[in-house]
């Protein structure tokens, strides 16, 4: 009896434990995270089906009622900046999170540029050993890919120290505090980024089912893991046929070519899944986003996919159009000795394009780039250039902003006189020196290099031997050299006036 009795004890026990560890909460929601200032924000986690949840903060107290799946939900209204705060989620069982700020939150995503720490970057040793800032907060998402959309995800929020902003995107640190600097209130970024990742990878794949090109790369993805899934097959026989080689004292067969890719990384809404669907209830200001590279061999393409994305991630975030911040390709690769193709200068061109969305910026890094290396360390000058966009975009301040972006173009005789915005205090090149990398055509469409000036706020640009010229580009290439600037010390995005397939 005693015996049975200690059983039904512990039974007990456990069942009672079950129950006061109902109420959860997502990995968002913990410790040092930052809230959204000015906004409703949205307390999510799970409980028992029918628990009643209250969340309490400050002067706040909301209730609600867990569904039939044990998921649960309140909105909290707008606070202005400030902390630290404590909430606490009670039900059966009470949660408190502490050490809560409430200031400006942007999600930080894209490829293995984005990734590129603290560390790693120019100047990265003694930005780390400056940067004790409390009211710098950063959640990196460590989940992986998934074949279905996710409701949490892996991380914590870490508070903005030296000992560990070391091992941080540079991008996104330099950024946050840049916009703390401007602010002066807190920032929380939300990062999540893959290396060497294809945009549809990070765009929801049941929501393109009837896009054609999200669709061909559908078709592309499946073919690479089909071959790689077939070279795997092949490559098992070999070693076999190797080893039974050895045994009878023959010579081995040749090892079979490596055929297809293992693209899991690259399948289409696999990061959606995995790294974007489990932040979508957390309320944001904005984004920035540093990707393409990966989409390179496919440029023609990503206009309509980066747009597709941008518009797809506001609307499954429910914030209207949030400011969306695009890192555009820097340079990259040996300088072209004559004018042709590119497409990295496709994929810039795509992004530049992508500004015809509401509250899209650019933030230009044609002239950080390294020849050798395609992740170059000048990252401080590519995050301090989004934050500029931001004050802009997200935040109305009156500055100047951007590089010089072309606007038009008129055929002069033999030259082409082109116009551009964000010129800024006016157009100029370095120290004075000739402008660069302009290239110019004829009915031919065959581009020469060419000579160019600024005169005001326009640049001239002509070769003596195009009597007739109809088209021009300038830093159209993958590693450009081009040296036009606004006064304000931002490079003019590349351009190009001809819509020519290159």
């Amino acid at each position: 009896m005693r015996k049975i009795a200690g059983i039904a004890c512990a039974v007990l026990l456990c069942a009672c434990g079950a129950a006061s560890a109902d109420v959860s909460l997502p990995a968002l929601i913990s410790d040092n995270m930052v809230i959204q200032q000015g906004q409703r924000v949205s307390i999510w986690g799970k409980a028992a089906p029918g628990e009643k949840v209250t969340v309490s903060l400050g002067e706040q107290r909301v209730s609600a009622e867990a569904d039939a799946a044990g998921r649960w939900r309140v909105a909290l209204e707008p606070m202005p900046a400030g902390g630290p705060h404590e909430m606490t989620i009670a039900g059966t069982n009470s949660i408190v999170v502490k050490n809560i700020l409430v200031g400006e939150v942007w999600l930080c995503s894209g490829q293995s540029n984005i990734q590129v720490t603290v560390s790693g970057s120019t100047g990265g040793a003694e930005a780390a050993a400056a940067a004790d800032y409390p009211e710098i907060r950063y959640f990196r998402v460590n989940s992986i890919g998934n074949d279905v959309p996710q409701d949490d995800c892996k991380g914590k929020w870490v508070v903005c120290a030296p000992q560990n902003i070391r091992s941080f995107s540079a991008v996104s640190y330099y950024f946050g505090s840049r916009l703390h600097a401007e602010l002066r209130k807190p920032v929380g970024l939300v990062y999540s980024a893959v290396g060497a990742t294809v945009i549809e990878a990070w765009m929801e794949r049941s929501a393109f089912q009837d896009d054609p090109v999200y669709q061909k790369s559908i078709e592309r993805q499946d073919q690479l893991m089909d071959a790689y899934h077939k070279y795997l097959e092949t490559l098992a026989q070999w070693k076999k046929e190797v080893e039974e080689a050895a045994a009878a004292g023959r010579e081995a067969p040749p090892e079979p070519p490596r055929t297809g890719w293992n693209a899991s990384a690259w399948n289409p809404g696999n990061l959606y899944n995995g790294l974007i669907a489990p932040l979508t209830a957390y309320t944001i200001h904005g984004a920035i986003w540093y990707q393409g590279e990966s989409n390179c061999n496919y440029s023609g393409t990503y206009e309509h996919l980066l747009k597709a994305m941008i518009g797809h991630w506001r609307k499954n975030w429910g914030l209207g159009d949030f400011p969306f911040l695009i890192v555009q390709l820097p340079n990259c690769g040996k300088i072209e000795q004559q004018p042709g193709p590119s497409q990295w200068a496709q994929v810039r061109e795509a992004q530049l394009r992508a500004l015809a969305l509401p509250n899209v910026g650019l933030a230009v890094s044609i002239d950080v780039g390294e020849a050798a290396n395609l992740h170059p360390p000048r990252k401080r000058e590519i995050g301090e250039r989004l934050a500029l966009a931001a004050m802009k975009i997200a935040y109305g301040r009156d500055l100047v902003y951007s590089g010089p972006i072309f606007e038009s173009a008129k055929v002069e005789g033999g030259r082409i006189r082109l116009t551009f915005k964000h010129v800024g205090g006016g157009l100029m090149t370095p120290n004075g020196e000739p402008l660069r990398h302009f290239a110019i055509a004829g009915e031919d469409r065959k581009f020469v290099w060419a000579s160019a000036t600024i005169e005001g706020n326009e640049v001239v640009v002509w070769n003596d031997n195009v009597k007739a010229p109809v088209a021009v580009r300038y830093n159209w290439a993958n590693a450009p050299d081009g040296n036009l600037y606004n006064r304000e010390g931002l490079p003019a995005s590349p351009l190009r006036t001809d819509d020519w397939q290159p």
